[in-house]
């Protein structure tokens, strides 16, 4: 056997793109790959090379998650959609409990905002962890553990009867929420092909996105009719019942540990130990600790050596952070200036769910026929992940404008419609923004997708956490409208060339990055 040329993807149930990651492997000959036609790694001539490759079949492989039915491929995603709601949905609930939850537990002003932002920076360090855990034992063990550490501790918050421990409990919960931000992007990218990936984040999105906004009108009508505790027991019976249909729904979607499990099948049932993929070839030579230890570093070595991972982290989290700058201080705004009731002001969270899910929708929409039109007007017919890029560029702009016209209209004390279209509008851009980063990014690491977008999620989730601090701050000092608009500014500054960056210069900086491995 010879050494397959640096240029070749690791393993065949990945979906690569024209330009290629450092890889090195040594089980099949350069000339035993075929071309890729924006399916799956063809290695026809390698299989009949060597018997021994296990691998899926070209056709139609039961095994293979891509080739799943599309209802139980749709009802994995709905899964992770619901879950994902509930983790979002618990990052925002108190926030309209906190005057009450600080004058019964003396914490405070610092302390009472610390224990809702704490749980957003959990968000950032736990997908560093459990990312790559997930590309080592697979996403079904990952999700379950996740689901229950994230219920124990969400159940904890609820009786917390000190400050201490309820900011410590917030910060577990959020450490096994956070599983979701990493997990979800994987499996979304080991079931659906690049041609569904807009219907299918635009399906997932759906329900989550509605939960930062729920969040605090859930917790408001709560906070007003009942105890504060029920914010999380009421979310704990919820994750409760979504553990358990997880456990009856969630199949194991990563293909390398499929595939090295119908290797060991083979192994025992033949009594040959010829058997073996090529994942377990790359990683056979190493001991169990270095493989855990680069796998476990490998969303830092991506922030730090991948400049497409950084741009896109930073444009991220920028948009993350202003959405967290808008729900920390929306329901402020509707109480302290236009002196609504805390259930009422509320409401008006429902104008954010709108923006992102009209957003989401028509992204995704626009997602797929941008995928057939670029694929169509390739030179050559494949499709390359910098194809996703056009849809980032009204986004960065419409952002900024309904980011602009919020913050005015709300300085101007102008009727409340008029504020809620603006920030649907912000909402709106942002969202398109998002989803297109996120397709980038899966596209460009098929083969850690969870990893990558851990890395990118750790910039987020410390904007969500960090930015919030600063708001009563900047609004004292500026007003809500030039204190909107220095926001905007950044954003078109920071945003609006990015996309032009990654489109010209993206698929060399793919083809200079270093090894995910």
């Amino acid at each position: 056997m010879v050494v397959i040329p640096k240029a070749t993807v690791l393993h065949p149930c990945i979906r690569p793109c024209r330009v290629q990651y450092t890889v090195a492997l040594d089980t099949i000959s350069p000339a035993s790959v075929s071309t890729i036609e924006n399916g799956p790694l063809q290695i026809r001539d390698a299989k009949q090379s060597d018997p021994f490759l296990v691998t899926f079949d070209e056709s139609y492989d039961v095994d293979n998650p891509e080739a799943w039915p599309k209802g139980r491929k749709w009802a994995i995603t709905d899964v992770l959609s619901a879950t994902g709601f509930n983790r979002i949905l618990v990052s925002t609930i108190m926030a309209p409990a906190l005057p009450t939850i600080a004058k019964e537990l003396n914490m405070s002003s610092t302390e009472s905002a610390l224990s809702l932002s704490i749980y957003l920076l959990a968000t950032a360090f736990g997908p560093l962890f459990i990312g790559p855990l997930s590309e080592i034992y697979g996403r079904q063990v990952v999700l379950h553990a996740s689901n229950i550490w994230f219920l124990a501790w969400n159940i904890a918050c609820g009786f917390a009867n000190t400050k201490e421990l309820l900011i410590a409990s917030r910060f577990l919960a959020g450490f096994g929420a956070s599983a979701i931000y990493s997990l979800a992007g994987g499996v979304l990218s080991d079931l659906w092909r690049p041609q569904e990936r807009g219907r299918s984040l635009g399906v997932y999105l759906l329900i989550p996105l509605l939960g930062a906004a729920v969040g605090p009108i859930l917790g408001g009508f709560i906070a007003e009719y009942t105890t504060w505790r029920w914010m999380f027991w009421s979310t704990s019976i919820f994750q409760g019942v979504m553990t358990a249909i997880s456990f009856d729904v969630f199949h194991e979607t990563f293909a390398p540990l499929i595939l090295n499990r119908r290797a060991a099948r083979l192994r025992k049932e033949t009594g040959s130990e010829q058997y073996y993929t090529q994942y377990e070839r790359q990683v056979g030579r190493q001991s169990v600790a270095r493989a855990t230890t680069q796998a476990l570093s490998r969303p830092l070595r991506l922030l730090a050596f991948h400049p497409l991972i950084q741009i896109t982290a930073i444009i991220s989290a920028l948009g993350y952070g202003t959405l967290y700058i808008v729900i920390s201080s929306f329901a402020d705004l509707w109480i302290s200036y236009y002196h609504q009731p805390v259930a009422i002001g509320g409401l008006h969270y429902i104008a954010c769910a709108l923006g992102e899910i009209a957003g989401s929708q028509l992204g995704g929409q626009l997602m797929d026929v941008l995928f057939r039109y670029m694929k169509s007007r390739s030179s050559d017919g494949e499709h390359i992940p910098e194809f996703r890029i056009p849809l980032t560029m009204p986004g960065a702009i419409i952002g900024p404008i309904g980011l602009f016209i919020y913050g005015w209209t709300a300085q101007a004390r102008v009727h409340w419609i008029v504020v809620d279209i603006g920030i649907f509008i912000n909402m709106f851009g942002g969202q398109l923004t998002g989803m297109a980063l996120s397709a980038y990014v899966i596209d460009a690491y098929p083969e850690h997708t969870s990893s990558a977008i851990a890395a990118t999620q750790l910039l987020k989730s410390l904007a969500a956490f960090l930015f919030p601090l600063f708001v009563p701050s900047l609004y004292s000092a500026l007003g809500h409208g030039w204190g909107n608009s220095t926001i905007a500014f950044a954003s078109l500054v920071l945003a609006l060339p990015a996309p032009f960056v990654i489109w010209r210069y993206g698929a060399r900086l793919r083809q200079r990055a270093a090894s995910t491995y």
